[in-house]
């Protein structure tokens, strides 16, 4: 099996697999197979990360990963109390700050407001 594990600080974060093991891997899980139509328009991958919808998720979500706040704020690179303020409604966070707790998370970014 031809996986490439990348990592991240030490720890792995992706794997890559061949193109028959992905179809596989996605048979086995119940999905349809991936197409390989180039003019097919999708935006969405064939696995999806849970998407976060609102910050009231946050505090769970972080629970969930077994992260603490004060893990999570240092690694997005803000205080835990402006982490508490986030998760209790309190604030909203500017883009670059969703983007950096959306990656710690692994869920997909979020984006401005519209």
């Amino acid at each position: 099996m031809g996986i490439q594990v990348i990592s991240r600080e030490g720890q792995p974060e992706y794997a890559v697999v061949p193109w028959e093991q992905y179809q596989a891997l996605l048979k086995a899980a119940g999905q349809p197979a991936a197409s390989t139509d180039s003019t097919a328009e999708t935006t969405e991958p064939a696995i999806a990360a849970p998407a976060l919808r609102a910050f009231g998720e946050l505090a769970a979500l972080r629970q969930a990963k077994g992260l603490s706040a004060e893990q999570l704020a240092r690694s997005v690179g803000i205080s835990p109390v402006y982490l508490g303020l986030i998760e209790s409604g309190e604030r909203e966070p500017d883009a670059a700050i969703r983007r950096s707790l959306a990656w710690e998370l692994g869920v997909p970014g979020w984006s401005e407001p519209t």
